[in-house]
Formats: structure tokens, sequence, C-alpha cells
């Protein structure tokens, strides 16, 4: 590249500001300068176009999650209807790159049509796209609200309040010796002053994804406006701090790995001025001539590289400059930790607190695929010899899942420690942990314990059968859940809890992982007048990333029962149960294998409509289908929709029993292929929605409020809204789920 602007700002002061080489090469040599002035190419989306949104935001002149054709209608066609304003901002709209310059085009007017007239190349909200489309749209949407271009808007309610003089829209003829040139034109003549991006020349040199001309000065006051929380050094506030906190925090779908802020990159393929060491929680942009921002907030710093890297002609792919964005990233992360110890370990401490939505404060970037080492309740227990249980008449609540490290049952373990236990509670699926449907009383045959059945007893009195209980003095539970809402093992503790609040006497929780991870909450909560045996806390979401013990301190708030948990150790949140090192055991009978458990919140939301799960086959919650489906046009609709971590193939199979027993059904078998990127209760959505869309009159939906949790989903599936959309619409409630939740997580 032939020269260089580099500027840093640390502390709220800048620290460093030198200018290399030329400014020029061709036609003629001139030197850089510091107060040389760039074509910002892609930087223009967040120094003009993301921050005048967030103002429109600031003033309630629309919602985040609304649909960008309720304001520009124009917009809808093609599909585009469900693109929301949100998706825009980052590029989550599933629009292609650019706009194409063949034919030949020009005027404003004629670009913001061309935007309006562009298919989607994927569903909103299913991949990360960068698109300037999307800011071509936006800019649009400025016009549309406020009757300003961009160009003026932004110069009137951005640059000229925080004093960023030589910012500008089409540079006046007076800064053009000062301008650094780009690439040259047909003619030969280099562009200088006149933006070098097809589709802003095009448009006159105004839109939203580039035509911004600026200094490294001008452009380290909005960096230090970012730090400040929206406040310019000047003092005067451009945004609310609200605001800024949206522009610089994930705000991308959770289960897709490219993060992004609204308008400021975070964590994706264009993060590499971040450089190894900034943390994930620091963001930025570039744009294609060179120029560059990355900002952390941990250390109050920021890098502004300028650089006229397309002079005098393309390189693609500009891998020199780079390079040297992260190079410099890199120095200035190795001089703050040599200079302030204390500011590197608040970097490190971005990282491990910045990483991505629903539990930011205690997830992690996590480990894929450790092998734990992890010892439940119960092994702590054994390894302090039962003492909480010594001289006790034990009650112990537990099925098939209650085994130790080394595969031996907890009945066994305590009779063989000296523990006396007297009577055992077997939940749904019974003693045995295989029946569907009632179960019995018994006695377990190698210990002649007496076993109660909690699951007809359930169904009536909601609590334990009191001719168990009149036999304990304590109670004890330990059974592996799935971490699901609407399991009933779940309502199960919280009876065990009621039912020892009731009788005086103390309940042990032997805690045991979530097998699906402790961090991410999924799914929409539990409106209170579905509550049921298959769900019990209302406000709860499908998925609620909490163990058992957790579980048990949260339901225990309202109950009052004299609660002691065994806490795990060695477990991690992030650790999917084959990272535990721990036995598995089916949980239920067509619960059968790790990927199953991970379908089984999607898939079960439709399991009280006329479809069959798969129960009766080998594979259940991997099949969906019925007689009346048409195997192949469900798996191309579905794969359409570009769901992450899933894909389906079209089927046919017969059920041995169950729903739908000995008849030929056509659907889907799901293959799971990233249950890291899967969020299984929005997969349930699309399946419904799926079923609604192609078979509206053959589809039945009226006992799904049970499991999904709110007739209003149901009802918005019906009426045809994007499930995406529907998803977007328990946000609020999820919120206020995880600080109710955040209260009694154990481990951190």
């Amino acid at each position: 590249m032939p020269g260089a602007v580099v500027l840093i700002g640390h502390d709220g002061h800048v620290v460093y500001r030198r200018a290399f080489g030329d400014r020029s090469v061709e036609p003629y040599r001139q030197r850089m300068t510091v107060n040389t002035i760039f074509d910002l190419a892609s930087l223009s989306k967040v120094v003009a176009t993301a921050p005048a949104i967030m103002q429109l935001l600031d003033q309630g002149r629309f919602r985040l999650n609304d649909p960008v054709a309720k304001y520009l209608p124009g917009f809808a066609q093609h599909g585009k209807q469900d693109i929301t304003i949100r998706d825009l901002l980052t590029h989550f709209s599933g629009l292609p790159p650019d706009i194409p310059q063949v034919p030949r085009w020009s005027g404003y007017m004629t670009g913001v049509e061309k935007a309006f007239a562009i298919v989607p190349t994927w569903p909103p909200d299913s991949h990360f796209e960068y698109s300037d489309i999307n800011y071509v749209v936006l800019a649009e949407l400025v016009r549309h609200l406020t009757g300003e271009r961009i160009d003026r808007y932004a110069l009137q309610h951005i640059w000229k309040p925080l004093g960023m003089y030589h910012t500008r829209y089409l540079p006046p003829a007076r800064w053009r010796a000062r301008i650094a040139p780009t690439e040259p034109e047909p003619d030969g003549r280099f562009l200088r002053g006149v933006v070098n991006d097809p589709t802003a020349r095009a448009m006159d040199g105004v839109t939203g994804d580039a035509g911004v001309f600026s200094t490294a000065d001008d452009l380290a006051k909005l960096c230090q406006t970012m730090l400040n929380g929206g406040r310019g050094a000047n003092g005067v506030r451009v945004l609310s701090q609200l605001a800024v906190a949206k522009m610089t925090t994930p705000q991308t779908p959770y289960n897709i790995p490219d993060v992004r802020g609204l308008g400021w990159d975070i964590d994706t393929p264009f993060s590499n001025n971040r450089g190894d060491y900034l943390p994930v929680g620091s963001y930025g942009h570039s744009g294609f001539t060179g120029t560059s921002i990355w900002i952390d907030p941990f250390s109050k710093t920021y890098i502004i590289i300028l650089a006229n890297a397309i002079h005098p002609h393309q390189r693609p792919p500009l891998k020199s400059i780079l390079a040297m964005r992260a190079e410099v990233a890199n120095r200035v992360a190795v001089i703050l930790s040599r200079d302030d110890p204390d500011e590197f370990t608040r970097i490190e401490d971005g990282l491990e607190r910045i990483t991505g939505y629903n539990d930011a404060d205690v997830s992690e970037h996590r480990t894929l695929y450790r092998n734990g080492d992890v010892y439940t309740g119960l092994d702590v227990l054994a390894q302090r010899g039962f003492d909480l249980l010594r001289g006790k008449r034990v009650g112990l609540v537990t099925n098939p899942t209650g085994l130790d490290r080394d595969g031996h049952r907890n009945l066994d373990d305590m009779i063989a420690d000296g523990i006396h236990v007297t009577a055992a509670f077997a939940p749904e699926h019974g003693w045995s942990g295989k029946l569907d449907g009632p179960v019995a009383n018994s006695r377990d045959a190698a210990t002649g314990v007496p076993v109660y059945s909690t699951y007809e007893s359930v169904h009536g009195s909601h609590m334990l059968p009191a001719a168990g209980v009149d036999r304990v003095n304590i109670l004890v539970y330990d059974i592996q859940d799935v971490g699901v809402r609407f399991y009933t093992f779940e309502t199960t503790l919280a009876y065990t809890l009621q039912t020892a609040a009731e009788h005086r006497i103390p309940v042990v929780v032997l805690d045991r992982p979530d097998p699906l991870d402790g961090i991410h909450v999924e799914g929409p909560p539990l409106a209170p007048a579905e509550k049921s045996f298959i769900g019990y806390f209302p406000g709860m979401p499908v998925r609620n990333g909490m163990t058992v013990g957790e579980l048990a301190r949260m339901f225990n708030q309202t109950i009052h029962a004299h609660l002691i948990v065994v806490r795990m150790r060695g477990w991690r949140r992030g650790d999917f149960y084959d990272e535990t090192g721990l036995p598995w055991v089916n949980p239920s009978p067509n619960l059968r294998n790790l990927d199953e458990t991970v379908l089984y919140p999607g898939v079960a939301e439709i399991e009280y409509t006329n479809v069959s799960v798969g129960r009766g086959t080998d594979t259940p919650f991997e099949l969906v289908g019925a007689p009346w489906i048409d195997a192949r046009q469900l798996a191309a609709y579905l794969n359409a929709r570009r769901i992450p971590g899933i894909r389906f193939m079209p089927i046919s199979f017969t059920p041995n029993s169950s729903k739908y027993a000995h008849q030929l059904c056509h659907g889907i078998s799901l293959i799971l292929t990233s249950r890291e990127q899967l969020d299984s209760p929005e997969m349930g959505i699309e399946l419904a929605s799926a079923l609604a869309h192609l078979y509206p009159q053959q589809w039945e939906s009226s006992a799904m409020p049970k499991e999904v949790g709110s007739p209003a989903i149901v009802n918005a599936i019906r009426s045809g809204e994007d499930p995406r959309r529907i998803e977007a619409s328990w946000q609020r409630g999820l919120r206020a789920f995880e600080k109710i939740r955040a209260r009694f997580l154990l481990y951190q």
C-alpha cells in the first residue's frame, strides 16, 4: 500500500498519531500527512447509517423487530416481508452482497428501486451474509422517516454536533488536495473525492453502505463517543447509552457463530483487525479501500488505521492490509499488558464476560468436545460416606438413571454403606424406566425395598404417596433430568419439595448435569394458564439451562422446604452430556441417545398434534410423519428455511405402537448437523409452521399449547406468521426468566 495514518486512543486521550508513506504515487507522488482525508468505504455504515438509525430508535420512530416493509412497503416484494430492521443492521437479512451493476444504471432512486427488487438468497435470521444492500435500504429508511437524505442527516445530527468538521459525503472541491486517491477510472484519471464503491457512485455518491470521506482525527471523536456511551468529548450526546449497548453487544442469533452488534462487527470472518489478544467483546469495522476501526471498551482503547490500499490499483485479496491491522492490534495489546498489568487483566475479563447472548455473564467461548471428569451429587455424597443420611429413614426418589460414576445404583451404594432406605419412589416410566402409561407400586427385586409410584399420585394429590412418606424422615431426589420444561421429572422434583415441606422433613437433591448444557435458555415461556404436570413453573421456557439442584433452589423459593443440594464436582456449564465422562442411561424409553435428547425440545412441541414423532420406531424424536404428509414436499420446504444445525430427509416409516401404529407414515428424518447451532425449540415452531402452511386442513393443533406453553404461539403459527418473528415475540419473557434464573445458579 502506498501509505497509511495510524491513530490510537486510550483512556480518553490520543496516545499515538502518525502518518506513513505516501498519500498518492500516481500521477504524481505526495507524502502522507495525519490530516489526510480518506474514502472510508464501508466504514460509512458505522460512521453515518447505523448511528442515524439508532438515533431514530432512541426517538421511538420504530422498533428493531419491525418489518422493514411496515415503513417501506415496496421492499416486501419477492418474499422480503419478514425481514426486520434488526436483520438489516446485523447482516442477517438473507440478501445478496450487492446490487448488480450490469446493465449499467444510475440515480439514487434507481438504486433504491433495485434494492427493493432484490430476491433474497437466504431466509432472514438463518445465515450471516455481509450485504451492502442492507445499508442502502437503511439509508432510505432514514430518508423516509425524516425527509432528509443520509448525507444531510448525518452532517446535521451526528458529525457537526461531535465536531467532525472534515467528514462529509460529496466532499467539497477545496478538500481535493488532501484526499487520498483510490483507483483509476476507465479514462485513466484517479478517483479523488469521488467515491470508489460502484453502488454508491451510481447512486450519486450518497448511500448507506459507502460514500463518506473523513480523517483519523474526526473518527477519533466518534470512537471516543462510543466509549463514552454516546456522549462526545465535547459533552454533546448523540446516542443514548442503551443505543450504544445495542450497537456493541451481540444482537445476532446466538446459535450462529458469526456475531454482530447493530452496525458494528464483533466476531465474524471480518474481525481480523481485532488481532489475537484483544477480547471478543470488543468491536469494530473495516472498509474496502483500506480503512478500519477497532474499539476495546474494556481497556478503553481504539485503533484507527486509514490507508488507500487500492491505490494505484487493487491488489486482491489485500493481504498486506489485513496482516498489518492484526499486527497493530497485537502490539497495542502487548503494550497495555506491559505498561499496566491491570489493564491486561481487564482485557481478559472482557473475553470471559462477553461471549454471546443468553448467559453472557456466566458463559464463555466453551471448549468443544471436552473430556470431562464430572462427579455427580451422588458421587460426592458417597465419598463423604453419605453423612447427611446416616441414622435416617431414607425415602429415595429415583429411577435407573440414579447411577454413580462406576455404574452402580444409588440404592445399592446407600445400603452397602449402612444407610437405612425404607422406601423408594418411582417417577413416570416406573422403577424400570421402561414403562409408558400407568405406573403401579412394586418392590425392588434385589433389596426388597418397597417402591411407590409418584406418577399416578401426582395426577391426583400432587404429593408423593403418603403410605411411602410415612415410612421416612428424610427424602433424597436423584434422577437425571433432560433440561426441558415439559419433561415430567422436573414437576416430580417440585412435588417432592412440596411433600417434604408438608411433612416437615428435609429433602436432599443430588445434583446432576443438564445434558443439553447449562448455558442456553431457549423457547417460549410457559403461560400461567397452561401450568400442568408437563409445565410446573410459569414463565419457564422450553429449555432452562439448569441442573436439578438449581431447579430445586428456584422452585423452593415459594415452597420453603428444608432443602439441601449436594453439588457436582468438575462440571462446566458448557458441557453436553457426552463431555462429562458419565455413563449414559436412557432417561426414558423414547430418549435413547444424546442426539434424540437434543432434538426432543423441538420435536416434542408438536407431539400432542396429530403427527407421529417416531414413538414405536427405533428412532423416536428423529422422525416426524403422518399418512397424509407428502415427504418430499415437507423436506424441501423445511430445508429451504435454512434452519441452523439441522437438515431434513424425506422418509416413510411404520410405527409399531403409539400414534398411527401399524400405519404407513410419510414425513422427515431429522439429521442433526450441529448441536451447538441448533435452537431446538425454534426448530419445533418451524415444524409446526410447515405443517400449518402445507396441510392446513389435515393438521390438528388444538392440544399443542400444553407443550409449547401458550395458545398465542399456536395462533401465530396458524395465522401464517414467520417462525423467526414468532421466536422474537418471546424474547422479553426469556429475558425475564433469565433474571430469575440467575439467582439460583450454582456453577459459574
